[in-house]
């Protein structure tokens, strides 16, 4: 009988948990919507996720095709933001730029994700020795300058999009798993937790189950912010030439290139540069955003 009123009692504590999330996250969403700023944002976002999907629609002209008659050409009819010194459409190039910033972004951090909640979590919940381990890991990773150790792997690894994606992912995955950690200490003690492991629950289980989606919010944050960081070092990876490698097309790359002709053609540099702005500031408006929807004690402190 104990047993058995032990067993309700921590189902009903679960149950309570997760009502409390769900209403937690609508709250946060009605938020979110009267923030007009980052409902642009988002909107913008899209907007380049469209473009980068659907790239060849966009563009004018076959961003690879070499046409020596028609190089450092200015903006025109034929040629929105003139040509490079290839005779590559410009305009076409930034388009198809879209696609590798993007991707840089989203998959560098889905890579960050995956190490630094696993890693978190692993640490926070455990604790003892496992947790002094990776938390010597993650002080030995924060302790280099970012573009320092990007560079650093980049030149291990080798110049590519799939070593720039190993790269920024293990550059980024350190402030994920230090958040993560911080969090999952302070939640095993709950009750809720408690109950859990009342009612037989495996370790994973309680991580995975109970645990993680309490982190949900700061998570995404992270995300959100860390993306746009994704493509800035991407851009600067690729200015040095240790990023993508020609002939693709991609902003820093175009920026690389466009360096000894900034006199002769300014739209050239300015283009690539415009939209690296417009992506960082949306995705870092949208993640401030979504930080004070998450969080609103902030907007009062």
């Amino acid at each position: 009988m104990i047993s058995n009123k032990k067993d309700k009692m921590a189902k009903h504590m679960l149950k309570n948990n997760k009502s409390n999330e769900s209403g937690y996250y609508r709250d946060a969403f009605n938020r979110l919507l009267k923030n007009k700023a980052a409902i642009i944002c988002f909107l913008v976002i899209c907007f380049l996720v469209i473009v980068a999907i659907f790239a060849p629609l966009f563009a004018t002209h076959d961003p690879y095709k070499n046409v020596l008659k028609e190089t450092l050409q200015k903006p025109s009819m034929n040629h929105l933001l003139g040509t490079d010194e290839n005779g590559r459409d410009l305009y076409s190039r930034i388009i198809y730029g879209t696609r590798v910033s993007l991707s840089v972004g989203l998959i560098s951090q889905s890579v960050a994700l995956v190490i630094g909640v696993l890693l978190g979590a692993i640490a926070g919940y455990y604790g003892g020795i496992i947790d002094a381990i990776i938390s010597r890991t993650i002080e030995i990773f924060s302790a280099f300058p970012d573009l320092l150790f990007a560079i650093g792997m980049m030149f291990a690894l080798g110049p590519g999009i799939v070593n720039l994606f190993i790269a920024l992912g293990l550059l980024s995955w350190t402030s994920i798993a230090r958040i993560v950690r911080g969090q999952i200490l302070q939640l095993k003690e709950k009750e809720f937790v408690e109950a859990s492991i009342a009612s037989g629950n495996s370790n994973l289980n309680i991580i995975f189950s109970h645990l993680l989606p309490n982190c949900v919010s700061s998570i995404i944050v992270l995300t959100t912010i860390g993306i746009p960081s994704a493509i800035l070092s991407e851009a600067a990876l690729s200015f040095l030439g240790l990023g993508v490698q020609a002939p693709q097309a991609s902003w820093g790359s175009t920026i690389h290139s466009a360096q000894q002709y900034i006199r002769i053609l300014p739209v050239y540099s300015l283009a690539p540069g415009v939209a690296i702005i417009i992506t960082v500031l949306a995705f870092n408006i949208l993640g401030d955003a979504l930080r004070d929807a998450l969080d609103p004690r902030l907007k009062n402190m």
